[in-house]
């Protein structure tokens, strides 16, 4: 699934300029991280991949389609090929760690068997399958809200793999996390990048982890690329060139 951006803009209702001229393409299997200020396009971005937002400008096109042409069942069918990983896990916070990775597979299930919570067999070793992945098989039968915000995050990005995407979107996936727990569900999507083939792509707020983990960088600054490319290329000038000033310690952490 390739990804290419042709000339993207995107200014929203109230006038605010977030992508100005975006070019580049994605392609199948890459490990992409998008660092930048707060503010300066990177949700964004990927926001439009997904079409949660809508270009205004330019053309986006997704494995040969333009997602701003889609409605109804092809949009729904768009979307299952692409994963969404939040900072905030977005669970289902009474329920068991096992319901929450099945409920990426109702689009797949009648109506009734939906609202009933009927899941078929197959749809369970799938999902059980997506824990094992992140190394929370154990934990299946957990409620969520017992879980640390780490388990969380693996729940999360279990649910995601379940619905078997060619790319994963993560905004900010470990911002809220601590740094040995950071780098370990890091782990887990460098892993399934390596093991599956799904592309990924991440903002990330700790620039060292986005260093560590990427093929390739993508920096925006003010809504325009400014930098784009394999991650032995970014030096000091270039992160002094993305973020429009020398970084500290506490930049590099995420703090």
């Amino acid at each position: 699934m390739a990804i290419v951006f042709k000339n993207v803009g995107k200014t929203y209702d109230n006038g605010t300029v977030a992508l100005i001229d975006i070019n580049t393409v994605i392609e199948q299997g890459e490990f992409i991280t998008i660092i930048g200020l707060s503010g300066a396009g990177k949700s964004t971005f990927l926001k439009c991949i997904n079409k949660i937002l809508d270009v205004t400008e330019g053309e986006l096109v997704v494995a040969g389609i333009n997602p701003n042409t889609l409605h109804g069942k092809e949009l729904r069918f768009y979307k299952r090929k692409i994963g969404m990983v939040f900072q905030s896990f977005n669970l289902i916070s009474k329920t068991t760690v096992l319901r929450n990775v099945l409920a990426s597979r109702v689009a797949d299930m009648p109506l009734w068997k939906t609202i009933l919570g009927i899941y078929s067999r197959s749809d369970k070793i799938i999902a059980l399958e997506a824990l094992d992945k992140v190394g929370i098989l154990e934990k299946s039968y957990i409620r969520a809200d017992q879980l640390s915000g780490g388990q969380q995050q693996r729940v999360a990005l279990a649910r995601t793999v379940a619905q078997a995407p060619d790319v994963i979107l993560a905004d900010e996936p470990v911002a809220s996390l601590d740094p040995i727990t950071a780098k370990q569900i890091m782990d887990d999507f460098k892993r399934i990048n390596e093991t599956e083939n799904i592309t990924i792509i991440a903002n990330m707020h700790h620039v060292d982890l986005a260093l560590q983990y990427a093929h390739r960088v993508i920096g925006i600054r003010e809504g325009k690329i400014v930098f784009d490319g394999p991650v032995e290329k970014v030096n000091d000038d270039v992160l002094t060139h993305v973020y429009g000033r020398q970084l500290t310690d506490k930049d590099f952490k995420g703090v």
